[in-house]
């Protein structure tokens, strides 16, 4: 496994007590002078016992400023040493363990107003913060700080010293504001949130909107900010058809632009300015496979050739760069090599010249390469005006780039893999299988599954992640079980496997009992079994990867669907009541949940397909199924027999249905009444078409 090159000094690398973690951050540390503690009692009861205040450095692996910070001051003797003799230090990987993120972002944004990583937090041995920050350059003077890192811990080690009460003040308060922020989702809501919250979406993306380079306005642009798929029901409800013309706009410039890996696929964090042309150059896997996702479904709405080929390349670069050989995939790839940010995959004109010779011009007009470059004479390469024509022509192009590009030494990637966004990997792969007929991907989900519910579950929940061969002692969170519970039921969607449905509805079950608010609807971000931090975290907003309670609240809608069960429509009335104050006031902080609002309120389609047993699957129907836009919906299929009993049991509106005269035969059903049986998959298209107004 790689870490990141910390420590290039001469000075002999003695490990500290990092070395036996398995995540790739903490492994990065395990060399730093800094005597650093992993999260736990030991270092508490230390600071504790020895009158010592803490140190917490929240971080993660592909982090740029986290590796500035650490070859700046942790790798610095004269700040290690007061760290080491003033304090209790502590490094956390915010990805290992998003719950003590969420509780000292909380508490940064507090103080400062804005937070980020790496994040430094002072805490008292209750855990309890009294100041915090983000990066913090080394000395006074650098990079334009009039204190720097050295000064504030001799600041702070001399105010814990001198004036304690004060110090106490402060920590009291700040744990009771962190208590507020994180432990409520707002009033509770008599009624379901309805057609208001959907209009209110839609009216201030639309005050929000970038008309000339799509997202919102502004920079840094992320691509989590704009509601794509919430907008594609949106305007599927009938309602204004600019909603599509904003969401055509958003990807295909997000497709256009330096966001996107023009080479080898997939698409970097976030958009440094307006036009998505300079990224911030890290890729996670969470946004690729959420993005493959928008992309599929805009493909189901408009057909575009374009939208179906960022799919497809986005999917194959996860197979090709962040699979891993024994199942799943890793989490990331850092933004920086060779000591600069982005240099793997940037150009100057003069390398691209080298490269394609005579077919240079050709490029160089295509992807907006120029002699000055976007970043220090070197371009990022993007597409000023897209033609698919061009794009295909400057294939064999592109592959002798890609090619020379792979003689570069490559980012670091974090191999940690995490279960909660391989289960979104399971579902841009599932998903993408089944809407682009690519067995592959579907396969390639099928293993993802399998490791997770091998290597990352543990007595019927799963844990959080895997690294060094082995899972860390991590318990999953709310996002985990949410993410992989909606892997699992768009994988049985494609494959039509009752494994997986079953699967599905066992960990739903599990998630239910770990993390559900029964008092206020809902759910936990952490179980009711974990660690007691000084708050408990109830999510009230999707960032860059959905919350766990929005996509657990559309989980519970399609397994109502699916099951027939009362239960899960309680469950999730329960938590868009709990939700409902948050959505009404500010929706756009909640874009994932928007979908299941939208589900909540549509005429869901149960559909169920039969054919003879010993016959193939239906390809006809599944092809009517793939070109539609059906968001609302439970998919089942099985041939006559054996196997439509097993699935009679788990998707109950497939109970008792046959094959029509011996032929391959689709049921639609809403609600369990059911339209007369359709063997002319022509005849299942228009039973799929007519929806509920939005109310």
């Amino acid at each position: 496994m790689s870490t990141h090159g910390y420590g290039t000094t001469d000075r002999p690398r003695i490990a500290n007590r990092l070395a036996t973690e398995t995540s790739p951050y903490l492994l990065q540390h395990a060399h730093n002078p800094v005597d650093w503690y992993p999260w736990g009692d030991e270092p508490f009861e230390v600071a504790r016992r020895t009158g010592r205040p803490v140190f917490l450095s929240v971080g993660y692996s592909t982090c740029h400023w986290c590796h500035v910070m650490a070859e700046e001051s942790f790798e610095d003797p004269e700040i290690a040493a007061v760290l080491n003799e003033q304090f209790v230090a502590i490094k956390v990987d915010r990805e290992e363990r998003p719950d003590v993120d969420a509780v000292y972002m909380a508490a940064t944004q507090a103080l400062t107003g804005g937070g980020g990583w790496p994040m430094s937090v002072w805490l008292d041995h209750e855990r309890r913060p009294f100041l915090a920050g983000t990066y913090f350059p080394p000395r006074d003077g650098e990079r334009g700080a009039l204190r720097g890192f050295l000064s504030v811990l001799r600041d702070v080690a001399e105010a814990w010293r001198k004036t304690p009460d004060r110090v106490e003040s402060v920590a009291v308060r700040l744990a009771d504001a962190v208590r507020v922020a994180l432990g409520s989702a707002g009033e509770r809501s008599a009624g379901l949130p309805g057609a208001k919250v959907l209009e209110a979406a839609w009216r201030a993306c639309a005050d929000s909107f970038d008309e000339r380079h799509g997202g919102l306005v502004g920079a840094p642009k992320f691509p989590s900010s704009f509601p794509a798929r919430a907008l594609l029901r949106y305007q599927r409800r009938g309602r204004d058809p600019a909603a599509l013309a904003m969401v055509v706009r958003t990807l295909e410039a997000m497709a256009a632009g330096g966001l996107h890996d023009q080479l080898a696929g997939g698409f970097h964090r976030y958009s440094t300015d307006e036009r998505w042309r300079v990224p911030h150059f890290e890729k996670m896997l969470y946004d690729n496979a959420l993005l493959a996702v928008a992309y599929a479904e805009a493909w189901q709405v408009t057909r575009r050739p374009d939208f179906a080929r960022v799919v497809r390349s986005t999917l194959d670069y996860l197979l090709r760069d962040l699979a891993a050989s024994d199942g799943g995939f890793h989490s990331a790839t850092d933004a920086d090599s060779e000591g600069e940010e982005g240099r793997y995959y940037v150009w100057t004109a003069g390398e691209i010249r080298r490269v394609l010779g005579p077919d240079a011009p050709r490029f160089e007009a295509f992807h907006g390469v120029t002699e000055q470059g976007d970043l220090e004479g070197a371009n990022v390469l993007h597409v000023p005006r897209p033609d698919e024509r061009e794009w295909e022509a400057l294939a064999g192009a592109r592959a002798r780039l890609l090619e020379e590009r792979g003689r570069r030494p490559a980012p670091h990637r974090d191999e940690k893999r995490i279960a909660g966004w391989n289960g979104l990997a399971i579902s841009a792969l599932a998903f993408g299988g089944r809407v682009l007929a690519e067995p592959r991907w579907v396969e390639a989900a099928e293993r993802t599954a399998r490791f997770v519910l091998h290597s990352l579950r543990s007595s019927g929940r799963l844990l959080r992640s895997y690294a060094a061969g082995r899972a860390a002692p991590v318990h999953g969170f709310l996002s985990d079980h949410a993410f992989v519970v909606q892997g699992l039921l768009d994988l049985y969607e494609a494959t039509f496997e009752p494994r997986w449905l079953e699967a599905a509805i066992a960990l739903a079950d599990a998630t239910e009992e770990l993390f559900a608010d029964p008092a206020g609807g809902g759910w936990f971000a952490a179980a009711a079994d974990g660690e007691r931090l000084i708050a408990r975290e109830k999510p009230t907003r999707d960032g860059a990867e959905p919350s766990g309670a929005s996509v657990a609240a559309l989980n519970a809608l399609r397994l109502a669907a699916f099951t027939v069960d009362e239960r899960w429509r309680r469950i999730a009335d329960g938590a868009l009541r709990a939700y409902a104050h948050t959505l009404e006031t500010f929706p756009g902080a909640m874009n994932e949940m928007l979908l299941a609002v939208d589900f909540s309120t549509d005429a869901v389609r149960e559909v169920a397909l039969v054919w003879p047993e010993g016959d193939p699957v239906p390809e006809p129907f599944l092809q009517v199924l793939r070109e539609t836009f059906l968001p609302s919906r439970a998919l089942a299929g099985a041939p006559e027999g054996p196997a439509l009993e097993v699935l009679g049991g788990l998707a109950l509106f497939a109970r008792e249905k046959r094959a029509a005269g011996g032929r391959a035969t689709a049921y639609v059903c809403e609600q369990g009444i059911c339209r007369l049986p359709a063997i002319d998959p022509e005849k299942l298209r228009s039973q799929l078409v007519p929806i509920r107004p939005l109310r």
